[in-house]
């Protein structure tokens, strides 16, 4: 765990930021916010949830002078219920503050506003149509999501783009749920789905799927379909293959990586004790070498001289 005692990242790339943030999904979030850019589409950004920073690290990229970006987390902070605090302590044991702000500092001048508090605290913090862009990634339980969906609806422009993510993650089906179900609920319209992202908005989809499917028809690196969900047309996109988009710049991108710390090497093993002595002297000769068989004995005292000697000789020869 991050702690005072241990020194802060300094990530040379956005790789070297702990955390998942695929490169298919680096690529939509470069097309929305770029798009939004283009269009001179006002709005903030929001992310509930951050991790390491990863995302928040490429989303700040995407930032005006005008804008501002809201992070809210609970890094150190303990959570306020047992389920969500068990789920965080199980998931994110490394997660501190200020390890987030290391990394978001390394590529950004400034940090944005974060608020270290549980994300429902948003519908209450964050003005009600002031976001342009969302990334729900917080707690995984339905409940919350559900409510981070419902504060996110009242947060966002009627033009914003809302990410899920996780919502296909077999360890999360309460992040499947909670999305899948703010279709009908919360009358959430689907522009496209990765393999871990959900991407919708609470304004006409069609114009944003269109020109989505325009960039993606020229694409070689993402595979994509359309299939009807809910009588929406939902892209489908499949990005194994897919390229990082541009990343934002480290202020330790120069720096040499730091050498792998050598493995101590291990202790000589022990000398073994030398064996113990034997206590009682072997024997030199054994008692059936000493004695003579009965049989060599009578041909000894019965035989004649000249016969014993020959019987000797012959079984030295």
């Amino acid at each position: 765990m991050t702690s005072s005692t241990t020194e802060l990242p300094r990530p040379r790339t956005l790789s070297d930021v702990k955390g998942w943030f695929r490169a298919v999904d680096q690529q939509l979030f470069d097309w929305f916010l770029s798009r939004q850019l283009d269009s001179q589409q006002t709005g903030n950004l929001l992310e509930l949830g951050a991790y390491m920073g990863k995302s928040a690290i490429f989303m700040g990229s995407y930032l005006r002078d005008e804008d501002k970006f809201t992070v809210c987390d609970l890094f150190d902070s303990p959570a306020e219920d047992t389920a969500n605090s068990k789920e965080m302590n199980k998931s994110y044991s490394t997660l501190t503050r200020r390890a987030f702000e290391a990394n978001y500092l390394a590529f950004h001048e400034e940090l944005p506003e974060i608020i270290q508090a549980p994300s429902q605290v948003v519908a209450d913090r964050v003005e009600d149509k002031s976001c342009r862009f969302a990334h729900i990634d917080a707690s995984h339980l339905y409940e919350h999501v559900n409510a981070d969906i419902a504060a996110v609806r009242d947060i966002l422009l009627p033009d914003g783009v809302v990410v899920l993510d996780d919502f296909r993650a077999e360890h999360c089906p309460g992040v499947a749920a909670a999305t899948w179900g703010a279709i009908p609920t919360f009358d959430l319209r689907p522009i496209c789905i990765t393999g871990t992202k959900f991407y919708g908005t609470w304004g006409d989809p069609e114009p944003l799927r269109d020109a989505l499917l325009e960039w993606l028809a020229g694409r070689d690196d993402m595979w994509h379909e359309v299939q009807q969900v809910a009588g929406y047309g939902l892209i489908r996109i499949t990005g194994n293959k897919a390229t990082e988009p541009k990343q934002p710049v480290s202020k330790y991108a120069g720096e040499e990586p730091k050498p792998a710390a050598e493995a101590p090497k291990p202790a000589p093993a022990p000398k073994p004790a030398p064996a113990p002595r034997a206590t009682t002297r072997p024997a030199t000769v054994s008692a059936a070498k000493r004695r003579p068989s009965r049989a060599r004995r009578l041909a000894k005292d019965l035989l004649p001289p000249i016969v014993t000697r020959a019987i000797v000789k012959a079984r030295k020869g």
